[in-house]
């Protein structure tokens, strides 16, 4: 849906708490003068609830999608930053090392120019072969022209193989310099994309705290008809499925049944959806990606007639919502605002995919 489809949908969730208000028996009993009646907006049924619940979940599940979306680039942009100050720290070692490569070829060449010099100034030492004319016998005369050709070419040999790890230096400083400037003109795409998103979703907080308004101004029976709408706990043993899962992620989370829905938030006293994932994984010292997607991306698929206790079940289209499989055909999941966290049917959304950590 478009943004500005979200938005009408807001507009239509605000006007469409009014009737909650007026479906109490208390007011439904008054009598409403003609004058009153011009006046006073018509009363919908009180099986328009539903609707207003629908419609409720619908931006509901929208915002918490893009409260999702602005974490994962989040996410991306600190490793991104992570990620170039280890490409400079590479660039730079790679240039100390272009340095020293580049040194040791200049101090070589001065070594040979001296030996030259010193061999021309004395003449005697100047080439192999008058060495060999001033060897008292020929044994040392093949001698001196055999030390000095060697030591002649093992000199040319040492400075070839300097210049070519000169080069070498040069070429990797050269890549380490280049693989962080592109790891920056990414890092800065990223940032443009966050902040995009940072737009949408400053509009969107202001839809959530609508949301968070209506779901607030429910009378007990809709609020009880909204929590119900995402399902519930009631009637499952918990302590038999925590007993029973053999998963301590599954037992941290099933503890926290009851807890109150948090934006963004990772417990222990309030939780989203990924935010209970981090936490219970936390609790059995593993740590695992922060955002619904990561979270997916990051385990082992695994398919979903072969789910075990602790598996992470990821829902809805581009996986904007995750649960905890707990056996039994079951999840447990922190399903938005004014629902605590609390054990549904694996099936009670529409599944994306699963994995296993």
């Amino acid at each position: 849906m478009s943004r500005r489809g979200l938005a009408c949908a807001v507009a239509a969730l605000a006007l469409s708490t009014v009737p909650v208000a007026v479906l109490s028996p208390s007011a439904m009993s008054q009598e409403v003068s003609p004058e009153q009646q011009e006046s006073t907006p018509q009363a919908q049924e009180p099986e328009d609830l539903p609707g207003l619940i629908e419609r409720m979940a619908d931006v509901a599940q929208r915002v918490s999608a893009k409260g999702e979306e602005v974490k994962e680039l989040e996410d991306e942009l600190a490793e991104s930053e992570k990620a170039i100050e280890e490409l400079d720290r590479k660039a730079e070692e790679a240039h100390r090392s272009s340095e020293d490569a580049s040194a040791a070829v200049a101090a070589q060449q001065e070594r040979i120019d001296a030996l030259a010099q010193k061999r021309y100034r004395r003449n005697a030492a100047s080439t192999s072969v008058s060495a060999a004319l001033n060897a008292n016998d020929v044994a040392s005369a093949v001698e001196r022209m055999g030390y000095l050709g060697a030591l002649s070419k093992a000199a040319k040999r040492e400075e070839d193989a300097m210049v070519a790890a000169s080069a070498a230096a040069d070429d990797a400083h050269q890549e380490a310099v280049d693989a962080a400037e592109e790891a920056r003109r990414k890092r800065d795409e990223l940032q443009d994309q966050r902040d995009t998103v940072l737009k949408e979703k400053a509009e969107l907080e202001e839809q959530q705290k609508e949301l968070e308004a209506t779901v607030d101004g429910l009378s007990p029976e809709a609020r009880e008809a909204w929590i119900q709408h995402f399902g519930g706990s009631s009637g499952l043993d918990l302590a038999a499925l925590a007993d029973g899962s053999g998963s301590a992620a599954v037992e941290a989370a099933l503890t926290r049944i009851g807890a109150p829905y948090g934006w963004g938030a990772t417990g222990p006293d309030a939780f989203d959806c990924s935010g209970l994932m981090v936490w219970s994984y936390q609790q059995m010292g593993k740590s695992i990606p922060r955002t619904s997607q990561a979270q997916l991306a990051g385990g082992t698929p695994v398919p979903m007639d072969q789910l075990q206790p602790g598996d992470i079940v990821g829902y809805y289209p581009g996986v904007t919502h995750v649960g905890m499989y707990v056996g039994d055909g079951q999840v447990v999941h922190a399903s938005t605002y004014g629902v605590p966290v609390a054990v549904v049917p694996l099936n009670s959304m529409p599944v994306q995919g699963a994995v296993r950590y």
